[in-house]
């Protein structure tokens, strides 16, 4: 808004929760390789983290799912004020432990779904004791740099965006705040990962036509419950079918920058649309038709 420079579509953008789609195809990676199994507890890799008798039962599966139960650890007192943590560095395990200290949430699907950014930050935490590297280094091994993708990057605690820059803009009272600059390791495997359009695009491609996962870990990713959307939550992605007969699959994402993040590809890969917002300020049903549009007339 500053300097009118117009959104070409290369620039650098946070994804927010697209991010757990990666993280749940690294953990699927894992699964195929024999280092985890998706009905394993959360207790077997970090023993005595959760300390419930139902919290004890929590399954690799339910994690990546949203069935676990466990509460958002951003519906705690400490994130009422999310702009009071904008420069802070936060372990995604302090996340985890926060979430630990609420009460169970009380509006969870009747198949048990409740959307819980916990979930994933855990998921990344057993990918580390699993592999002995972070999140972010698994992404970059397994998927950025086999596939090319040149602008998508872990931010950690560096908070401007590298250029070109899609500006993340707030709505504050009457105005747009640019919101950019922000410290999002608090995110981590729920949300920190920073691509572009093209990026996106490229990984959702390759994950829907079968060249990231081996068959039987594809089929399990598409096996969904269904979630506060009335659609369908599979293993980190979400299945939508706005129109009847016409499905696709994606995940939606944001964060407190402003980013938003919406796409969608077809069940053979062949066909695939990413929208990056830099503001929070749009309609969804509008952004629905386009997106439908767009998948339909895609050649």
């Amino acid at each position: 808004m500053r300097t009118g420079r117009k959104v070409v579509g290369n620039e650098h953008s946070r994804i927010a929760s697209n991010t757990k789609t990666w993280v749940a195809t690294v953990v699927l990676q894992l699964v195929g390789e024999g280092k985890i199994k998706l009905d394993d507890s959360v207790d077997r890799y970090l023993p005595g983290l959760i300390r419930t008798e139902h919290g004890r039962k929590i399954t690799i599966r339910q994690l990546l799912q949203h069935t676990s139960g466990l509460p958002d650890y951003l519906e705690g007192p400490e994130w009422e004020d999310l702009e009071a943590h904008r420069w802070d560095h936060i372990e995604p395990l302090e996340t985890v432990k926060q979430s630990l200290e609420l009460p169970p949430p009380e509006d969870r699907t009747p198949d048990g779904f409740y959307y819980s950014n916990t979930n994933y930050n855990l998921a990344g935490l057993i990918v580390t004791k699993v592999t002995g590297r972070s999140i972010a280094t698994e992404i970059k091994q397994r998927l950025i740099k086999p596939l090319g993708l040149r602008g998508t990057y872990w931010p950690g605690d560096q908070v401007e965006l590298r250029k070109p820059t899609l500006r993340g803009y707030v709505v504050q009272g009457r105005n747009l705040v640019d919101k950019t600059e922000w410290n999002t390791s608090s995110a981590d495997a729920s949300g920190a990962l920073v691509s572009t359009g093209l990026d996106a695009t490229t990984f959702w491609t390759a994950l829907w036509s079968g060249k990231l996962l081996a068959p039987a870990q594809l089929a399990d990713m598409k096996k969904t419950v269904p979630d506060d959307g009335g659609e369908g939550y599979g293993l980190g992605v979400e299945r939508y079918e706005r129109t009847p007969g016409r499905v696709t699959w994606g995940h939606s994402g944001y964060m407190e920058t402003g980013h938003k993040f919406r796409n969608a590809v077809t069940d053979d890969g062949q066909r695939a649309v990413t929208l990056l917002f830099g503001s929070e300020k749009f309609n969804s049903a509008k952004v629905d038709s386009i997106i439908d549009k767009l998948i339909r007339n895609l050649r």
